[in-house]
Parts: structure tokens; C-alpha cells; sequence
């Protein structure tokens, strides 16, 4: 069994997953654009010019592989209620990764030393998904 995130973005997938490839190196492992689907969506399922606009989208981060879509909504994303957690080996590396991400962000709770780890804090990115960032100590 295997459980993974898939992110709708509505309308801004490709620039998030361009933004998730500049700050945490993540690679695109597939991607499907609307027009290439091998039937139309439905009448009335997307915005009208939405033919360049991403169907399905795998990258991955480090090991996990995450899925993204514009959706079939213009607007902005929801993402309430779930984080992702970005796990890293030093508190430099927790530092840039976390200023990177929370650019055009916001930040909830600034990086500090916890009692589970040497580093960490929680943001939400240009694109409204939550991420918590942390110094792994296993």
C-alpha cells in the first residue's frame, strides 16, 4: 500500500512545481497537459484556455514523490488541514530551505530549537500549501 499527496495548484501547477524544482531541487517525473489527454475532458469541466494547463503531474523531493494538477477550477488553492514535512540534515540547510520556501509566503512559526529537534518551524508557501520544516535527528 502507499499513500501520497497529490496538490491541486488551480491554474498555477507548472509554476509551483518550477518554484519546488528552484528551492528543494525537485524533479518532474511526469507531466500531462490537458490537450494531450487521450480523450477531451467533458464539456464544462475546465475553464475555457485551459489546453496548456496540467492535467497530472509527478515530481519528486528528495525520495517521495508527490502529485500535482492544475485541477479543473481557476482560483486560488485550499490546502487546510494537512503539511507537508521537509525533513533535512543540518540547521543551514533548515535555514535556506525554509527561507526559500516561505518567499512570497507566510511564516507561522519561525525556526527554533525544539525538544524534538535542533531546528524547526512551519510556513505557508506563495502557493498556500502548508510545509513544516525540521532538523531530523534520526
Amino acid at each position: 500500500m502507499n499513500v501520497q499527496a497529490y496538490l491541486m495548484f488551480n491554474g498555477r501547477a507548472e509554476e509551483a512545481i518550477a518554484f519546488y524544482g528552484k528551492v528543494l531541487g525537485a524533479e518532474v517525473t511526469m507531466l500531462l497537459r490537458f490537450r494531450e489527454a487521450p480523450e477531451p475532458p467533458p464539456p464544462g469541466m475546465t475553464p475555457d484556455g485551459w489546453d496548456d494547463k496540467i492535467m497530472h503531474a509527478s515530481f519528486r523531493v528528495g525520495e517521495v514523490e508527490l502529485m500535482a494538477s492544475d485541477g479543473c477550477q481557476s482560483g486560488g488553492g485550499t490546502f487546510q488541514g494537512i503539511s507537508l514535512a521537509l525533513s533535512v540534515a543540518s540547521t543551514e540547510e533548515a535555514e535556506a530551505k525554509f527561507a526559500a520556501l516561505a518567499e512570497g509566503g507566510t511564516v507561522t512559526m519561525p525556526l527554533a530549537k525544539t525538544f524534538f529537534s535542533p531546528s524547526f518551524g512551519t510556513l505557508t508557501d506563495r502557493f498556500g500549501v502548508s510545509w513544516m520544516v525540521l532538523v531530523s535527528t534520526t
